[in-house]
């Protein structure tokens, strides 16, 4: 298992510096698939739709996630919103009139989709098409996801007491948020120092995508938990799903396209 988990993250870890690296098209049409991958997968968690078959529920989010990427793509950011708002309607409109086929919680899974794998998932891609410094920026969203994991994994086992959510993830501590928190922001810091980036900004993004990305992962094992499985899917070996390997970076992302914009543009 270990060395199966270990030869997925590395072929992880290449893909992504060539899709990255690559960014426009390549970039794009990638990051919709695994919107949608990672759609299905929660399509399957929540019970919007049956292990082998497509209803007419699921379909609309998958359209609605198709409609915010073509948004990106052919519309200013003014009305982007206004694609998630068609979405909602879309699959508000088969919800009231296929009544009583799907329930609320269906439904609101449904919505949920477009949020959570459609426009947080994307902000991968909006954050390396910013102009100028996109290219540089968009290693903050893994800096801030795996170095944060990794550094809150390290400090955790070593100098553990208090459990951060006893419940939920009872190996998880206090002293190992602490340690993730700061680690991401060192290697933010080294990071701005080899870029030439504000060693401030960087590390103020830094701090605040290493938090949350750790809402993000502890929100994916919440999910899990309600719905009593233990991976989305087994698409990555070792890994599970996409939901299972991206949970924290899917909230790592929006912070920090948004905090970029913010800070530096």
């Amino acid at each position: 298992m270990f060395k199966t988990r270990l030869i997925s993250g590395i072929l992880l870890v290449a893909a992504a510096l060539l899709l990255i690296i690559s960014g426009g098209y390549i970039l794009y049409f990638t990051m919709l698939a695994l919107s949608l991958i990672a759609a299905g997968e929660l399509y399957l968690a929540t019970g919007v739709r049956g292990e082998k078959t497509f209803g007419l529920m699921d379909t609309v989010g998958y359209l609605a996630i198709v409609i915010f990427y073509l948004a990106l793509l052919f519309l200013p950011s003014s009305l982007h919103l206004m694609a998630v708002i068609i979405g909602f309607f879309m699959i508000m409109f088969v919800y009231v009139f296929s009544y009583p086929k799907y329930n609320a919680f269906q439904s609101m899974a449904t919505v949920f989709s477009i949020i959570y794998c459609g426009i947080m998932l994307s902000c991968i891609y909006q954050t390396r098409m910013l102009p100028g410094n996109g290219q540089y920026l968009v290693w903050l969203i893994f800096i801030c996801a795996w170095g944060c994991d990794t550094c809150a994994y390290c400090v955790g086992m070593l100098f553990g007491k208090h459990k951060m959510a006893p419940v939920l993830s009872p190996k998880k501590s206090v002293e190992g948020a602490i340690g993730g928190i700061a680690g991401a922001v060192i290697i933010g810091i080294i990071y701005a120092l080899f870029t030439k980036g504000s060693v401030s900004h960087y590390a103020i993004i830094c701090a605040a995508g290493a938090f949350i990305s750790m809402i993000g992962d502890l929100a994916a094992s919440a999910i899990k938990r309600n719905m009593n499985i233990k991976d989305y899917g087994k698409l990555i070996p070792g890994h599970g799903g996409i939901l299972d390997r991206f949970d924290s970076i899917i909230f790592t992302a929006p912070i920090i396209y948004y905090l970029s914009i913010m800070l530096i543009y």
